[in-house]
């Protein structure tokens, strides 16, 4: 039996500018004729994988270039006077240089890899467990087949506890110099749209020198930044059983993998211009859905028509959601349990069962989804 966990908020941030372009301005997009405002399913993911490092540093992977470093200082602690640093550093380099199947990973003259890897922090500590247990080997200038393949294998591994995080185990992750090592997502993010359309607008300001002689008139530095507020519909869509086959099925930390992304979906911000903004909105509207044997809704259709709200924008909003709600449900018909946590007092009815905190939603969601 399949069962997926949908997530829908509803988010008004105040004027900000969350997730910016190369210009600069807040990313948008064209959504039912008119121009909304979006933050990207990127951005969204950063910011629930910073909010993991909070709750446990093991659950975050690294994407770096800076493996070769990071190794030896491990190394180098490890051996002591045993070894130099510069001995450590040309050992971790030849054994990084091992890595890859359908070619070899390179370390340039700055001590990076060629590719951006993406590791987990097990499968770093498995690495350079395999190349301080192998030091001596690894001097040599030619490494034996056997080390090359068990330096690969640190990468995952193949016991019976998965060594993947769980941010890479719900985003995946794609290695092209090692594509046995792919991990496809047990978790799919949209962009988050605007359910209305937006204009952008921009604050023009100054800057005065404030050691400048008093008798000069006139600004020191002065520019604009473009700006917006919006409502946001944000929906993302967890594969219950593919999170745990990505954790070797080790169910209990999927289970608190689940958990801590339902949270970190509602209560993570983009950090982009937050300095300047302050845009500290918390969602006003969280419903969650656990299907089973049926397949994802995303209900930004709800939005196709932008909004144009007399009233509250989010209230609005939530009506249209819960509409469309029920018109799918009505056409479509599926196993569904859903729970709301609802602030803007919006016509929930019998779309799902009304909660009183975000604890509670997401106690009420995790019984659903561990009932079977």
């Amino acid at each position: 039996m399949k069962t997926i966990v949908e997530i829908h908020v509803l988010q008004n941030f105040a004027p900000s500018n969350l997730n910016r372009d190369d210009t600069g301005a807040p990313k948008d997009a064209l959504f039912g004729g008119t121009r909304r405002a979006r933050i990207s399913s990127q951005c969204s993911k950063r910011a629930i994988r910073e909010y993991f490092k909070q709750q446990n540093a093991e659950w975050v992977a690294s994407r770096t270039r800076r493996l070769v470093d990071e190794i030896s200082k491990q190394l180098c602690k490890q051996l002591g006077d045993a070894a130099t640093v510069g001995d450590v550093t040309k050992v971790v380099e030849r054994a990084i240089g091992c890595l890859g199947s359908n070619k070899k990973v390179k370390v340039d003259k700055e001590k990076k890899t060629d590719v951006l890897l993406f590791i987990s922090p097990r499968e770093l500590a498995a690495l350079a467990e395999v190349i301080y247990r192998n030091f001596k080997v690894l001097s040599a200038e030619k490494v034996p087949d056997p080390i090359v393949k068990e330096l690969n294998g640190a990468l995952d591994g193949e016991d019976d506890r998965s060594r993947l995080s769980v941010d890479v185990a719900l985003f995946g992750r794609m290695l092209a110099v090692m594509p046995e090592k792919n991990q496809n997502a047990a978790c799919q993010v949209a962009h988050a749209l605007s359910t209305h359309a937006v204009e952008r607008e921009f604050d023009f300001y100054t800057a005065v020198d404030d050691l400048k002689p008093e008798d000069t008139a006139g600004a020191d530095m002065m520019g604009t930044v473009e700006f917006n507020s919006a409502c946001f519909y944000r929906y993302a869509v967890v594969d219950w059983e593919k999170l745990g086959q990505n954790l070797q099925d080790d169910t209990e930390l999927a289970a608190k993998g689940l958990r801590a992304f339902l949270e970190g979906f509602v209560v993570a911000e983009p950090t982009g211009k937050q300095n300047t903004f302050a845009a500290h909105n918390p969602p006003e509207f969280v419903l969650v859905t656990v299907r089973r044997n049926t397949a994802p809704r995303n209900l930004a259709n709800a939005f196709e028509t932008a909004i144009r709200a007399r009233d509250s924008l989010t209230r609005s909003s939530a009506n249209a959601l819960l509409g469309k709600a029920r018109g799918l449900q009505a056409a479509y018909g599926g196993e569904a349990a859903a729970f709301v946590l609802d602030l803007t007092g919006a016509e929930v009815g019998d779309v799902a069962a009304p909660v009183a905190s975000l604890a509670a939603l997401l106690d009420a969601a995790m019984a659903e989804v561990q009932r079977g």
